[in-house]
């Protein structure tokens, strides 16, 4: 999609005007990485730590009841020595040996140290759970041409003083001809939820004034538009402030349609959210009064 080559040439130039590489943010990226991965990556230095050890103990020879030439038996007295176990068949006997076992062990207890500050880290970031859904729709609500998206909650608990943000952005040309992006605050007729336990449709009205006004979609699409959404809250179990975020491209904004209704009745009176239709669209003239969960 547009929306992805674009993001491809964002990361691409960015990492381009990284000064220092990879390692100028080690911890930033261990925190931000996916369970798995963090895990995975983990594992791949704890290996290659005990390597690199294993390989010293084995070139100097200094390790009693090692098998000489076994890079097993060092490998995994590195691993007793960097875990701390120390269960005394092997034992260093040179002083190159104890001098690596002395490095060795103060790596293991920063490296320990670390990783559980991590993991703890990880473990205790709140997160917000919200679903938006799979497009927005342009059609009238209240009689005014308007742009809306949904969202929803996920979790059981509540998000408390939420707020929503959406800026569009598209590529304009100067009056000088120069090439650029320009970003837009997309006024809506609510932005602030006191609270967000249910589903929550945003709704930004096309009136004059608004980057959506007299345009059409296929100009969006050759302007590379998009629009991203933020959303900010209090997470009640937490009372941390926790966020989320959405784009959407040009091609994922349907003109003349609605969101579908997801608000079911249940027989004592109440009412529930039909998530199964969370994501899906009707053409506008299907009913523009129906409710749709806000």
């Amino acid at each position: 999609m547009r929306r992805n080559r674009l993001t491809i040439r964002r990361h691409r130039r960015s990492l381009t005007d990284r000064p220092a590489g990879y390692f100028t943010d080690l911890y930033h990226h261990l925190l931000t990485s996916s369970w798995p991965a963090l895990l995975a990556q983990i594992a791949a230095m704890f290996v290659i730590l005990n390597a690199a050890f294993a390989l010293g103990y084995l070139s100097d020879g200094g390790i009693a009841n090692a098998r000489p030439g076994s890079f097993t038996d060092v490998f995994f007295f590195s691993v007793e020595t960097m875990a701390t176990v120390g269960y005394g068949r092997m034992i260093p006997v040179t002083l190159l040996a104890h001098l690596l076992m002395s490095v060795e062990a103060l790596t293991g207890l920063i490296g320990f140290a670390v990783v559980t500050g991590l993991i703890f880290a990880k473990f205790s970031r709140p997160t917000a759970r919200v679903r938006f859904s799979r497009v927005a729709v342009i059609s009238p609500r209240d009689g005014v041409p308007s742009l809306m998206f949904r969202m929803a909650n996920v979790r059981a608990n509540q998000i408390v003083e939420a707020q929503v943000h959406v800026v569009f952005a598209r590529q304009e040309r100067t009056a000088e001809g120069e090439e650029v992006r320009r970003f837009r605050d997309l006024e809506l007729t609510r932005y602030r939820n006191a609270i967000f336990a249910y589903s929550w449709t945003a709704v930004h009205p096309i009136l004059p004034g608004s980057p959506f006004f007299g345009v059409t979609r296929e100009e969006l699409i050759a302007a590379d538009a998009d629009l991203t959404i933020s959303l900010t809250g209090i997470d009640e179990t937490f009372s941390q402030t926790v966020y989320a975020r959405h784009y959407y491209n040009a091609e994922e904004i349907i003109w003349g349609a609605r969101l579908a209704d997801i608000t079911m009745h249940t027989p004592d009176g109440g009412f529930a959210l039909d998530m199964s239709q969370f994501d899906e669209t009707v053409p506008a003239e299907a009913g523009l009064t129906a409710s749709t969960g806000v």
